[in-house]
């Protein structure tokens, strides 16, 4: 039979449709305009930043502070991955490179992918987790306590004190860093070489930089300053504009490393595509 749907129910079950389908539009619009009014902050945040760097009253031994804490306290980490790396690809690529009889390609090839994408990569990646979570939950933290706010109201700027110093240490410590990474994982490739096989180190590195020109060094070590910027842009601001609430620290840090991670991806995709047109 026929189920007869009385009209007071009929349009109560089309009223609430048309509600829950004007809710949905109603939330979509909120998210994007969520979105727009976020990156719109960003830029604004990031001009706020540019500008009080060439500003008057540059805070340079808060900025020599932060570049002796970013780079002292990722040099272990960063040396444990710069000699992993090597030792990975050398153990990885040397039986490949033995049956085709182009063992002697392995010290060129192995310094060719640290140097141009493998280095400066990863190591922007543990810096993202190390340095930007960092940035994420010290700024966060200051937020929450009302130490920002106690800044503002004594009239010292908070963007050149605190932001300014952190962003120029994390933009000219990470090459250095990735510098050092290079050097101990070719280093660790040539630890790696010497597991199943007799090579001196001169002849090791005579051969590894044997074959890398110098338009594989520039670019690689040009974009490690983007690199950096965009760990101390994301950590600081991530912090800046952290809610009023404890828990808003670890969610300031979390999405840190997460913002950060991702635009060290994207700015490589666009580093390696103007590279290659050039």
């Amino acid at each position: 039979m026929t189920k007869i749907i009385p009209i007071r129910k009929i349009s109560h079950y089309a009223r609430k449709k048309t509600i829950d389908v004007t809710d949905g539009t109603i939330s979509n619009t909120n998210k994007f305009r969520k979105a727009a009014e976020n990156t719109a902050d960003a830029f604004l945040f990031i001009l706020r930043v540019i500008r009080n760097t060439f500003s008057r009253g540059f805070e340079f031994r808060e900025f020599i502070k932060q570049c002796f804490e970013i780079g002292n306290k990722s040099l272990p980490l960063i040396s444990i991955t710069g000699i992993i790396i090597g030792l990975v690809l050398t153990i990885q690529s040397r039986p490949v490179l033995v049956d085709f009889g182009a063992e002697t390609m392995l010290p060129g090839m192995v310094a060719i992918s640290i140097i141009r994408e493998m280095g400066p990569v990863i190591c922007a990646l543990i810096c993202a987790g190390k340095i930007g979570s960092g940035m994420g939950a010290e700024i966060g933290s200051m937020r929450v306590t009302e130490q920002i706010d106690a800044m503002e109201v004594s009239s010292t700027n908070p963007i050149r004190f605190l932001i300014v110093p952190r962003v120029l240490a994390a933009t000219f410590m990470l090459p250095l860093l990735v510098l050092y990474a290079d050097a101990l994982g070719i280093f660790g490739s040539w630890a790696g070489a010497n597991i199943k096989g007799d090579v001196s180190f001169v002849l090791f590195i005579t051969q590894a930089f044997g074959d890398v020109a110098f338009m594989d060094f520039i670019p690689a070590f040009i974009k490690t300053f983007f690199f950096g910027a965009v760990i101390g842009f994301t950590g600081c601001y991530k912090g800046f504009n952290a809610g009023r609430g404890t828990e808003s620290v670890g969610i300031a840090a979390n999405s840190a490393v997460v913002m950060a991670s991702l635009l060290v991806i994207i700015v490589d995709l666009i580093a390696v595509q103007i590279t290659d047109m050039l």
